[in-house]
């Protein structure tokens, strides 16, 4: 059972991953049916703690706190700061006698540094995905997820996330109900359908060099045109054979993949800025239906082509009635 909740408090912490825990594990929700944990704010030496924004915190209590912590939170920091060999310790030994593990963001990056993270999946921002992969090459990164859990160790993407990473948490430990409480408390979604990838901006590819360059332009004004590689390879002067093997070598991806990702971020346009029905922008973007473009967004983005726009449309949004207290 979940009970005794720690918050590691490291120098240069983010401020809002750090909120995010307390948020969800440090008020108590029994008047309205919900959880109450024993939460602690945690760090290697007490005293004052700076934030990444300039201003210190006052954190009193050691890391002997975490000694039966049933959870050890750890949010997002400054990357390249040298973790504390007590903090290390302290995570290996939660991990030891099988407390779970959670960070936020670039928290993951401790929990590497600890050796949390040899053997297991995990995720980070997608801003830092690339780095963590390449200073852990025993871990296994997915940046196109909002959380990971692999053997009670959770690791969440970018910010936002970490509310979506502590709710499974919660909904793991104590069930769905205890979950929607906290969620409607916080006013989220108990449980966000999609990936981060649906946050990054992916903008059209730079072209190495001159060979592509034409076509390339060619592909993007028509995408609702069936578009084979023959058909391209002819406009482009080669082979198709010939076509294949050099626009991977210049682009990175074959032309299969790199036309449907034009035509996802097309649809993800479309989807923002306009009120065309989901048939019309598959027509126009080359998918020829709802279903397939439905197919493509759950793959590459996962979700689907109507919760993107209620999430993303600029016109869902602009005409969203108010609520209470709010304003626009």
């Amino acid at each position: 059972m979940l009970r005794k909740v720690v918050l590691l408090a490291l120098p240069n912490v983010a401020p809002f991953e750090f909120g995010v825990v307390c948020e969800v594990f440090g008020i108590d929700r029994t008047d309205s049916g919900g959880p109450a944990f024993d939460f602690h704010i945690i760090t290697a030496e007490p005293g004052p703690v700076p934030t990444s924004i300039g201003y210190d915190m006052l954190i009193t209590e050691g890391l002997e706190a975490a000694a039966d912590a049933d959870l050890i939170a750890v949010p997002a920091h400054a990357i390249d700061d040298p973790l504390h060999p007590e903090v290390a310790r302290v995570l290996r030994e939660a991990e030891a006698r099988g407390a779970w593990i959670l960070s936020v963001c670039s928290g993951a990056f401790v929990l590497a540094a600890a050796g949390i993270l040899e053997g297991r999946a995990a995720t980070t921002h997608w801003m830092h995905a690339d780095r963590l992969a390449a200073e852990n090459p025993l871990t296994v990164v997915d940046p196109d997820v909002l959380f990971v859990e692999d053997r009670r160790v959770i690791t969440s993407a970018g910010t936002a996330a970490g509310i979506d990473a502590c709710l499974h948490l919660v909904r793991t430990e104590l069930g769905a109900a205890a979950a929607n409480i906290v969620a409607r408390r916080m006013v989220v979604p108990p449980q966000r359908a999609g990936g981060q990838s649906q946050y990054i901006a992916a903008p059209v590819p730079t072209v190495q060099s001159d060979s592509f360059a034409a076509v390339t332009e060619w592909m993007i004004d028509h995408l609702d045109l069936e578009l084979p590689v023959d058909e391209l390879a002819r406009r482009a002067l080669m082979s198709p054979r010939t076509f294949a093997r050099r626009f991977r070598a210049d682009l990175g991806t074959t032309p299969a993949a790199w036309l449907n990702r034009q035509r996802l971020l097309r649809a993800q346009a479309l989807l923002e800025e306009s009120d065309l029905g989901l048939e019309q922008i598959a027509a126009d973007t080359g998918f020829g239906s709802a279903a397939v473009m439905r197919h493509h967004f759950v793959k590459v983005l996962q979700t689907t082509p109507a919760a993107y726009r209620r999430t993303f449309g600029q016109l869902a949004q602009s005409a969203r009635p108010l609520e209470a207290g709010s304003t626009r």
